[in-house]
C-alpha cells in the first residue's frame, strides 16, 4: 500500500466529494462483510459469553431475574456460572415448574466446581437453580430462554440498512450515481488502497 493516496491516483474518481467516498468505502467494507464471511453470504454472529449475574455472579444479591431480563440467550452462546463451590451447588432443573416451585428432586444436571460453563446447544428453556431450597425461594434461580441466531435473511436486512445508512445523502439529481456503478467504484477505491 502506497504512503500516501488521493483521489488524483484515479483521475475518474477526482471529482467525488470525499464524504461520497468514504460512504463508498463503507459500503465496500459491509459487501465484503457479507459476501466474504462464509455462509452464503451471512454475517457471522460471535458466540456469546454470558456472566451470570455479572461481577456479583451466582449471590443472592446478584438479583438474577433483572440480570436476564434485557439479555438475549442464542443457541451457540455460552452462560457461565461463578460461586463459592464450599457453599453452594447448581442444578439444571426439567421444567418451569420445577423452577417456580424450588422442586430440587431428580435433577437433569448439576455444576458444583465453583467456575462451570454451560454451552446453550438447542432452543428451548433451561432452568437452573441453588441446590439450597432457602436460596431458591429467595430468588437464586435463573430461567433461560435460548433462541435460534439469526437467519441469513436477518443479516442480508442489516446489511441493507447499514449501507443505505453509510450511504448518507444522495447528491443532487445531476450526479446521480447508480447502485451498480457506486460498487464499481467502491471495488476500485479498495483495489486501489491496497496497492
Amino acid at each position: 500500500m502506497p504512503s500516501s493516496f488521493s483521489c488524483t491516483s484515479l483521475p475518474f474518481l477526482s471529482h467525488l466529494p470525499l464524504e461520497l467516498m468514504a460512504s463508498l468505502l463503507t459500503v465496500v467494507v459491509v459487501t465484503l462483510l457479507c459476501v466474504g464471511s462464509g455462509g452464503g453470504g451471512a454475517i457471522a454472529q460471535a458466540v456469546q459469553h454470558h456472566v451470570v449475574g455479572d461481577d456479583l455472579g451466582w449471590d443472592l444479591s446478584s438479583n438474577l431475574a433483572a440480570w436476564s431480563m434485557d439479555r438475549i440467550f442464542r443457541v451457540g452462546d455460552e452462560i457461565w456460572f461463578a460461586y463459592a463451590a464450599a457453599e453452594e451447588r447448581i442444578l439444571e432443573l426439567r421444567s418451569s415448574d420445577k423452577l417456580e416451585e424450588c422442586d430440587l428432586d431428580d435433577p437433569i444436571g448439576m455444576y458444583t466446581s465453583g467456575v462451570d460453563k454451560v454451552s446453550l446447544d438447542g432452543e428451548g428453556a433451561r432452568y437452573f437453580a441453588s441446590s439450597t431450597p432457602e436460596n431458591c425461594k429467595n430468588g437464586l434461580k435463573l430461567r433461560v430462554r435460548v433462541v435460534p441466531r439469526a437467519t441469513n435473511d436477518e443479516h442480508t436486512r442489516f446489511a441493507a440498512v447499514s449501507a443505505e445508512a453509510a450511504a448518507g445523502p444522495v447528491p443532487s439529481a445531476s450526479a446521480r450515481l447508480k447502485a451498480p456503478q457506486l460498487l464499481w467504484i467502491a471495488f476500485v477505491i479498495a483495489v486501489a488502497m491496497w496497492f
